[in-house]
Parts: C-alpha cells; sequence; structure tokens
C-alpha cells in the first residue's frame, strides 16, 4: 500500500505541488515563490543541496519530506534537518508521516548524523502531539531567528 521512493527530475512538477499545500495549510500561501528551476538547481545538481522523499499510497501521490543536512561544531558531526514534512488531508491517518519521519530517521543514521531536527508552527498542536508521540523533544527554550530580503540585504552591506 504505502511506497516511499527518493525524488527524481521528473518529479519537480509534484514537488513544487507539495510546497504550495503545504503553505497553504501553513496559512501562507503567497510565501510558496519557488520555480521549478530552483529545485532542479539545488536538488540535482552534482553536489545537491536538499533531498526529497516522496511518499505513494495504492500508487497515489501521498506526501513528502524535504531535507538537508548541517553540521554540530559542538559535536564535529552532521545532523539532518526536516525542511518540510507534508501529507494530502486524504492520506492522513495511514501513518505516512510517521513512516516519512523513519524513512529520515534511517537515512540520518546511516550516514552517522547525530541529530534530526525540525521546526513546526507553535498553533499546529495536533502535529506537536504527534511528534512528541513520535519520541521528539520540542526545544521550547529555543528560538529561530530570520534575516530576509530587505534586512538581509542592508546586513550584506557591512560585510569586510
Amino acid at each position: 500500500m504505502l511506497k516511499i521512493r527518493k525524488a527524481t527530475p521528473a518529479d519537480i512538477p509534484l514537488i513544487l505541488a507539495y510546497i504550495r499545500e503545504l503553505a497553504e495549510y501553513e496559512r501562507a500561501p503567497e510565501r510558496a515563490v519557488a520555480q521549478p528551476e530552483d529545485i532542479a538547481r539545488h536538488m540535482f545538481a552534482e553536489a545537491p543541496l536538499i533531498h526529497c522523499e516522496l511518499a505513494e499510497w495504492e500508487g497515489k501521490d501521498a506526501g513528502f519530506a524535504l531535507y538537508f543536512f548541517n553540521f554540530s561544531t559542538w559535536e564535529g558531526k552532521a545532523g539532518l534537518y526536516l525542511e518540510d514534512l507534508f501529507v494530502r488531508p486524504e492520506f492522513r491517518g495511514c501513518g505516512i508521516g510517521k513512516a516519512l519521519l523513519q524513512r529520515l530517521a534511517r537515512i540520518a543514521v546511516d550516514r552517522g548524523c547525530t541529530r534530526y531536527v525540525w521546526q513546526v508552527l507553535d498553533w499546529n498542536t495536533p502535529s506537536i502531539e504527534f511528534y512528541e508521540a513520535m519520541g521528539a523533544k520540542v526545544m521550547r527554550d529555543w528560538l529561530t531567528c530570520r534575516v530576509e530580503g530587505d534586512a538581509l540585504k542592508k546586513l550584506a552591506e557591512g560585510a569586510p
């Protein structure tokens, strides 16, 4: 019933569809501006920056997990960062989200990663409860900092 596979270049339109569906769910559809060439350049390059696993349920496109590797300077080890996890509403409750989380955990372990990290919106109680049930620790004492747009350009102006 469930098949999880690595994305191929032919999957770029599907990946973008998932990104936009997730943005809609997260109440920010206007922020999902990625284009096919962005995914192609970063996922299917000689040294890809991002990776993607796709889930199919009974042959139908059901969800995805998009991730990349980061690095812990304290541990001197790589980590896996889950950027996006999305399961289409009609497939929720089938174990697909759990299976995708497990697949990425397997990738992290196989690659020698010591951490597997992601973020969740503070209002997304069902996801928080799901992640905690899977063994995730919600790190409420860490806050995300982001510099983007004009603020990023202004900050870069002062670079040596």
